[in-house]
């Protein structure tokens, strides 16, 4: 799952959940992503917050931000000194609970159900999951949770 900060024409700012960017990509195109305040189908995605450090010697693809036209600012204040202090010890907590955690890309929610049924071992696993099968691993009990920054599969790193 990914989370993104949104934004419409009309400058009203929301959280949008997929599978992946792709998801994004394909739904807006689909018409299936508005603004839950004005209803615009004008959305794009909004600055983030600061990606989990990579490596000195990687490097994650960033993806450019859609532009909306006619979009308003969200902001016109810079990020407060304690906000920008917390999401650098977000993203360190994260960057340290995924060290010893297995990334399983597309099996994500097949693994996960595995552990939980008792048909495989316990381990610390994170990967991609669609809408749908994060949502039927909350229904059957399976304990999982979105991370909080975008996680890039290693197969896309330098």
């Amino acid at each position: 799952m990914i989370v993104f900060d949104l934004h419409c024409e009309h400058g009203h700012r929301f959280e949008g959940w997929f599978g992946s960017s792709s998801d994004f990509d394909d739904q807006q195109e689909g018409g299936l992503v508005s603004c839950p305040e004005c209803g615009s189908e004008q959305v794009g995605k909004a600055p983030m917050a600061p990606a989990v450090p990579a490596k000195s010697n990687t490097r994650a693809d960033v993806p450019v931000p859609a532009k909306v036209e006619n979009a308003k600012p969200v902001s016109n204040q810079p990020i407060p000194a304690e906000v920008q202090k917390a999401m650098k010890a977000l993203a360190k907590a994260q960057d340290k609970a995924l060290e010893k955690s297995t990334w399983v890309g597309q099996d994500f929610a097949e693994q996960s159900r595995e552990m939980h049924y008792g048909e495989r071992d316990e381990a610390p696993i994170h990967g991609q999951a669609t809408l749908e099968e994060a949502k039927s691993l909350v229904d059957e009990g399976v304990q999982v949770a979105p991370l909080p920054f975008p996680v890039a599969p290693p197969d896309k790193l330098n």
